[in-house]
């Protein structure tokens, strides 16, 4: 089996593989720290776009544009309920769109699947008060989201726009 039977560009893989290199450090950080550094995000960025542009510089537009996107709806998010997602999520977010381009949807969606069953899981063994009330780092959530859309993005995304 190769990459053209599975509908994967080598682009793809490249950009996959160095966005996973992001996301495990950026998740340890967020987990332990509740930050995600922009000594990360920021470089990460930057790669994104030389890699992007040098490998498939035909669709760079459309990353930038889901880059811009994926960080501007979380920016929104955090200026509309300030405490609620911190900063390094947005640019965590944008950077995450840089490298995927449109699969950057299905990120998100397994994040905020994935984060929202915690709180379930969390509210049934400690109430739903004391849930209400804890914290949850999301970096590891947008981590898990980003590495299955780097592996499955493209091909989960033509799946449900019906677009083999």
């Amino acid at each position: 089996m190769d990459l053209d039977s599975l509908n994967v560009s080598t682009k793809d893989v490249v950009l996959g593989a160095l966005l996973v290199v992001v996301l495990i450090p950026c998740a340890v950080i967020d987990f332990r720290t509740r930050k995600i550094p922009n000594k990360i995000t920021g470089p990460a960025a930057l790669v994104a776009i030389v890699v992007g542009t040098a490998l498939d510089p035909g669709n760079e537009w459309g990353r930038l544009l889901a880059g811009a996107l994926a960080g501007g709806f979380f920016l929104f998010l955090a200026l509309l309920k300030p405490g609620g997602l911190g900063m390094g999520d947005v640019k965590l977010l944008g950077v995450m769109g840089l490298f995927l381009g449109a699969p950057v949807v299905v990120a998100l969606f397994i994040a905020l699947i994935t984060n929202t069953l915690t709180g379930v899981v969390l509210a049934t063994r400690v109430g739903v008060k004391k849930a209400r009330k804890t914290h949850l780092a999301f970096g590891p959530y947008l981590a898990l989201g980003g590495i299955v859309a780097a592996g499955v993005g493209h091909q989960a995304l033509r799946l449900w726009l019906g677009t083999h």
